[in-house]
């Protein structure tokens, strides 16, 4: 499993360039108008990890899989949008497809690119976008909840409905929503506003370091924890380089690391993701998870038979896993563990499943 991350904004802020540049790609028009992108563009990037490079050495695999995730550039939204403004509730219902939301907001100055609004505020932007989705989730509440549609609806999927109705119109925060529900709850209403949410502020070339004013007035609002300062301009000249060429034009304008990599490492933070792998000699591959998830649900990941027939796990940590060269040193060390079902599997833990589908007994070689 991979997860989905929809980038929006308001028209011209650099979210197509952005997308562009995160999935190497040209598919999303970069046009210096409103509304150049009109269907939502879907790019599947690989996430890049070392440790999955080190696993295929290891291994002597033939086939090297990183697990992926999705960028969807959405269709500029303006003020009005839940009524039909712009390009109006099409591109909100886009929106509530995606496990977190990439808010693109503008943080440079040019005359050059068109903006919608008299002057660049991203809090003011943000605010905007902020309230359309607000606007758009109390409509779905609203018909949700009628005497007609309530009864189809479960007990608990209603609590949620009026609680997140309530935080909207005394203008709360959602925290005690998130404090009462897990996440997969929160997610099959398909609010926007209690989607997981990061800020991107896009920047000139000269602000790529330390920010400038319009980055550090959001700041002061949103804080650094879920903000990120990239130059898409800058990531999409990043990419047309290869190899010592982009490591020496990365290190001569002050970048450490590339937007994709932050925006990956932000996001798993935000949603709470981890990595286990399978390796063999036949592939090493990368599993997306969700924290605390169990080894039958992360056997499910591979194929639903491993989760409905799960024995117990071969584990062994990614350290050890490199420190004993493979597998059969880890055993011969005793650093290989037999895991069962109430193990939580951890963060670059290699794993090989054995399962029972019945009457047969199998010992899951899943690469």
């Amino acid at each position: 499993m991979g997860f989905k991350c929809g980038i929006v904004g308001l028209p011209n802020v650099g979210k197509s360039t952005l997308f562009n540049a995160l999935t190497n790609s040209n598919k999303a028009q970069a046009e210096n108008f409103p509304f150049c992108t009109i269907d939502p563009n879907m790019g599947i990037v690989a996430v890049p990890d070392h440790r999955l490079d080190n696993l295929t050495l290891i291994s002597k695999s033939k086939k090297k899989i990183n697990t992926t995730i999705s960028f969807v550039d959405i269709a500029g939204l303006v003020k009005g949008a839940s009524k039909g403004e712009g390009l109006g509730n099409k591109f909100l219902s886009h929106i509530r497809e995606v496990d977190a939301i990439v808010h693109m907001i503008r943080c440079f100055d040019s005359d050059d690119i068109q903006n919608v609004n008299l002057n660049v505020d991203p809090v003011r932007d943000l605010e905007i976008i902020e309230t359309e989705m607000k606007l758009s989730d109390l409509e779905s509440i609203d018909k949700r909840l009628d005497k007609k549609n309530r009864k189809k609806i479960e007990d608990k999927q209603i609590k949620i409905l009026e609680m997140a109705n309530d935080c909207i119109n005394r203008d709360n925060n959602f925290e005690i929503l998130k404090e009462n529900f897990t996440t997969t709850e929160l997610n099959q209403t398909g609010l926007l506003s209690i989607k997981p949410k990061l800020y991107v502020c896009n920047v000139d070339e000269k602000s790529i370091g330390k920010g400038n004013k319009y980055t550090n007035s959001f700041i002061k609002i949103y804080g650094n924890n879920n903000t990120i300062i990239i130059s898409a301009d800058i990531e999409n000249q990043i990419n047309l380089l290869d190899g010592n060429e982009k490591k020496n034009y990365m290190k001569m304008i002050g970048l450490e690391q590339t937007g994709l990599n932050i925006l990956i490492k932000k996001g798993y933070e935000l949603l709470k993701l981890e990595t286990f792998f399978t390796s063999g000699p036949e592939e090493t591959r990368a599993w997306t998870i969700t924290k605390n998830c169990t080894a039958p649900k992360a056997a499910g990941l591979i194929h639903s038979d491993f989760e409905k027939g799960f024995i117990r796990s071969e584990t062994v940590s990614y350290e050890d896993f490199i420190s004993n060269n493979g597998w059969l040193n880890s055993k011969n060390s005793g650093k290989m563990r037999l895991e069962g079902k109430d193990y939580i599997v951890k963060d670059g833990d290699i794993l090989n499943f054995r399962f029972n589908t019945w009457p047969y007994f199998f010992h899951a070689k899943v690469n």
